[in-house]
């Protein structure tokens, strides 16, 4: 019989019953009770109260009665954790079970077991089972390490079993190894700055191995770990290339794209010339190509990842277009993505083929899939221009069947078209006229209104057909008001007679009858260009415009190359990074490819730089220490102090004559006798300069005695870095840097909002940190930052703050606060602007306590590429704070010997070595607090490399 039958009871009193037949000495009867111990709390009842009756049922030999007692264990543990301890014996026991099972079970339930007064007494049987003979207990026993460390972090560091766990990766059983491998990459991802998996060539060597003999989920792990390896040349990539190839041919999706994964990596390495890197193009198509023949969901899936491996390397599925043509049954979501592969993969080679299926795509009964292929056909024009004309043709086929939503579509694209190709395909615009009373979406009337003002002098009846969108302007969008707005200028400057009225009444309805104040700003500036200048205007309005590009809707490269680093993954599929989408996950430093073999990119770019270091120009998201959010959250954020509001000026806008004398002028007439306007018209008014006449003329301003920005030599400061993403901050980017002027340290700050509203209400805060770094102000933020406006901000900052040390030292977590939300990041900030300006040290005292500090606190780095001169290193360094103090040649060699002293009273001292005509130089520093020598190395690099 089944075990059904324990699930169908509804007996009472039944608890009583069960204690009884737990503590039978008949073992098919303890068994039976056991089962329906667990079918009860399987279906939500409280057994609890049986704790102890069914722990004593551990002593057992049998396996399966030990597992249902575990079973029941895990669940019960954490509501009863007085009761849990009462099984830490039977778990010390079973890890020393003859039978390796009973080994294993033990150690997996101990690593289930949340609860923190267990947790110290399963490190000795835990340290046991990693060391175990059999490999199926060590396996378990490294899943079981970072479970443990899910729970105690620092229990697990202290007892030494990250140090095993790594030597695990050495192991000859290769799931021993897969899991190892799972388990470092996972307590990796919570402590992103620790170097946990100490890639190498001979561990890479030993991953590879065991990846031809592990289960599918361990390929999976090892081939995520070997995409985080940067190999150190092209031959070690190509031979990695090699032993991950076979993996393509795998029967699970997870694992082909893991593989793709590590090597379109590490094809950043290869040489394009190499025989070989054309062989990997090829072999890399096949099995993209299968994993179509899925089911949808698979192979929707499969398209995300698709489509960024073709934005990223489209040679290689370039003879694939017909895997991509949609089927009949295909679901809408693989459709639209199919669409937008071919598009992409679009070519003179193959443009016949792919604009006969868009064709009969444009004829399908599904809308959203019939609009995107008309917009398919208009891309394909701007993508391979030999087909521009076919395109076009097509799209006058598919205007004439009159579908509404093709006809509208078609107008879209062929605007864009338009765009990219002047002066072509013109005489299609009495076609597109025809038209224009079934418009009736904005995107479509915006489009069709650029059309008509950008081709007015083309169209006879221009200005009837704009002055009909008149009629009912405040019903419209915003998108086609701004549009319409502009193209009765242009129609106004092309045929500026028969069209004043209509211009006048259009700047009346934009300024003074509109609310939207982008409409209205756009109003004043035609009017005040018009009512002042009509050349400039003509010249402004009638500019002749950039083509557009071919692609518009390609990702941004650097995301790109982020994104390639998550094939496979949740981002891969939403095309956004995982800090976008998963919480918790600021302290996730983004992955970057290697940098390309041969590229110019130097040693400093970020892509180039060592992992774990720092870098000035993209500070690193540091984890947030524990206490983060209770620090920032508590602060009183001060809220800044607000200005009075700007004056507004209301400017009339009567009958009057628009452009008064401009107009001859715009006609052809004499423009040197000035644009008078008539009396009474009042031009709308312009700011003053307040600091008077312009800078940059006159003898004053080359001293700098105008109060201009004259060149100031001072101590290096880096270039701005965004620090608040805009899709982090609700709409607000924050960039900036930190700078050291006068004595004193600033952060220089670009606030942009990037949302649809207006902030206003900032306030700053730091969290404690290790230098005590505090603002000395309130933020002045003084006027509101409206939508698509930016406003710098210097902040003078105090070191008189609370001091805690970070990790790494000169971590700041920072919160900003506005009307819309609080906001946390951090940032990294250069030492040097720590350096204060006492502090050179006289030659006796430098002597006397270079030999007080310890030796075993002398640091030696090295400094590539930096300057060959002595005295332009020196003079350099001195701009910021770091003074020397004395200087000799010994062996050919030029010393420095230089001190610095920080804001908190550490004093520092350096010995710089320089070889003439070596491009390297030797830093050694001492100092009483050697953990800051790192980050001042850190520094003395900047300083001397800008």
């Amino acid at each position: 019989m089944s075990d059904s039958k324990y699930f169908t009871t509804t007996k009472k009193g039944e608890i009583f019953e069960l204690k009884a037949e737990l503590n039978s000495d008949k073992k098919e009867k303890k068994k039976e009770a056991v089962k329906k111990v667990i079918a009860s709390m399987t279906v939500g009842k409280d057994v609890s109260a049986l704790f102890p009756d069914v722990v004593n049922c551990m002593q057992t030999d049998n396996l399966e009665l030990k597992k249902l007692v575990y079973l029941y264990l895990m669940n019960y543990a954490k509501s009863q954790p007085d009761m849990a301890i009462m099984a830490v014996n039977t778990f010390v026991k079973d890890c020393e079970d003859p039978n390796p099972l009973i080994r294993a079970l033990a150690v997996r339930t101990m690593g289930c077991i949340r609860v923190d007064k267990i947790t110290e007494y399963l490190c000795e049987p835990l340290r046991k089972c990693l060391k175990d003979e059999d490999p199926y207990v060590r396996k378990t026993a490294a899943v079981c390490v970072a479970k443990l460390h899910d729970i105690n972090a620092q229990l697990v560091e202290d007892q030494g079993f990250l140090d095993t766990l790594k030597d695990l990766i050495s192991d000859s059983n290769p799931m021993v190894v897969a899991n190892a491998v799972a388990a470092l990459s996972e307590i990796a991802e919570s402590h992103p700055n620790s170097n946990l998996l100490d890639l190498n060539p001979q561990s890479i060597n030993k991953l590879l191995t065991a990846l031809n003999e592990c289960t599918e989920w361990g390929q999976i792990f090892i081939l995520d770990c070997l995409a985080n390896y940067i190999p150190k040349d092209d031959r070690e990539a190509q031979s990695v290339c090699e032993r991950v190839t076979p993996r393509l041919s795998h029967a699970n999706a997870a694992v082909v794209l893991s593989a793709v994964k590590v090597l379109m990596k590490f094809m950043e390495l290869l040489s394009k010339d190499l025989d070989y890197y054309g062989t990997l193009l090829k072999k890399l198509a096949p099995p993209l190509v299968t994993l179509l023949s899925a089911e949808p969901e698979l192979q929707y899936v499969a398209l995300r990842n698709i489509n960024l491996i073709v934005q990223k390397r489209a040679e290689i599925l370039k003879h694939e277009m017909k895997v991509f043509f949609v089927k009949y049954n295909d679901p809408i979501y693989v459709k639209l993505e199919k669409l937008d592969i071919m598009i992409r993969l679009a070519s003179p080679a193959n443009i016949a083929q792919v604009l006969a299926e868009l064709k009969e795509y444009a004829t399908e009964v599904d809308v959203d899939f019939v609009r995107k292929a008309v917009r398919a056909i208009g891309r394909c024009a701007i993508k391979v221009e030999q087909s521009a004309e076919r395109c076009v043709s097509t799209l006058l086929d598919l205007i004439q069947t009159k579908v509404n939503y093709v006809v509208q579509e078609a107008i879209v694209v062929i605007k864009d078209i338009f765009r990219k190709y002047p002066n072509k395909y013109e005489s299609v615009i009495s076609t597109l006229c025809e038209n224009l009373d079934s418009l009736d979406e904005p995107e479509a009337r915006a489009a069709m209104i650029w059309i008509v003002g950008e081709y007015a002098e083309r169209i006879d009846n221009a200005d009837e057909l704009l002055e009909s969108f008149l009629e009912g302007f405040h019903d419209e969008s915003t998108q086609v008001q701004l549009q319409l707005l502009t193209a009765i200028v242009k129609l106004f400057l092309k045929k500026p007679t028969e069209t004043q009225e209509l211009v006048q009444q259009v700047l009346s309805l934009a300024t003074q009858d509109s609310d939207n104040p982008d409409l209205r700003d756009r109003g004043y500036i035609y009017w005040r260009l018009l009512s002042t200048d009509p050349v400039a205007a003509k010249e402004v309005v009638l500019a002749e415009k950039p083509l557009i590009s071919e692609e518009t809707d390609l990702i941004e490269p650097t995301l790109l190359d982020e994104l390639i680093c998550y094939i496979g993954t949740l981002a891969s599929v939403y095309h956004k990074p995982p800090n976008a989408f998963v919480e918790g996950s600021r302290g996730v430093v983004p992955k970057r490819l290697p940098p390309r073999t041969g590229s110019s990119e130097s040693a400093e770019s970020p892509e180039a730089a060592p992992v774990g270091v720092p870098t000035e120009s993209h500070p690193s998201i540091i984890p947030s220490q524990g206490d983060l959010l209770g620090d920032l959250l508590n602060l009183d954020l001060v809220s800044p102090i607000t200005g009075p509001p700007l004056p507004t000026s209301s400017v009339p806008l009567g009958g009057v004559d628009l452009l008064g004398g401009g107009l001859d002028s715009l006609l052809g007439g004499d423009t040197s006798a000035g644009l008078g306007l008539p009396t009474g018209f009042m031009a709308p008014p312009v700011a003053s300069n307040p600091l008077g006449p312009s800078l940059g003329g006159g003898l004053g301003d080359l001293f700098d005695l105008g109060g201009g920005t004259g060149v100031v030599t001072g101590p290096y400061v880096a270039p701005k870095a965004v620090w608040l993403h805009a899709i982090k901050g609700k709409g607000l980017e924050i960039s900036g840097t930190f700078a050291r002027r006068s004595g004193a340290v600033f952060m220089d700050l670009v606030f942009t909002n990037r949302a649809l509203q207006v902030m206003s209400d900032f306030a700053i805060q730091f969290n404690r940190n290790s230098f005590g770094l505090a603002p000395a102000a309130p933020l002045q933020i003084l006027t509101p930052l409206a939508p698509n406006q930016s406003t710098e901000v210097s902040l003078p900052l105090n070191t008189i703050g609370s001091v805690m040390k970070m990790e790494p030292l000169n971590n700041l977590q920072v919160a900003v606060k506005n009307n819309i939300d609080v906001f946390y990041f951090s940032v990294l900030f250069p030492l040097h602007i720590l350096f204060v300006e006492d502090g050179k040290m006289e030659r006796q005292m430098f002597l006397a306590t270079w030999k007080d500090i310890p030796n075993e606190n002398e640091a030696q780095f090295q400094i590539r590429d930096c300057p060959s001169s002595s005295d332009a290193v020196s003079n350099k360094l001195q701009a910021s704070n770091i003074f020397t103090v004395a200087r000799r040649t010994v062996e050919g060699q030029d010393m420095l010997y230089q001190s610095m002293k920080l804001t908190n009273g550490i004093w520092v001292l350096a010995e710089v070595r320089m070889q003439p005509g070596s491009p390297n130089c030797t830093l050694s520093l001492k100092c009483c607090a050697p953990e800051v020598t790192q980050f001042i190395f850190q520094a003395y690099e900047t300083v001397v490399k800008n």
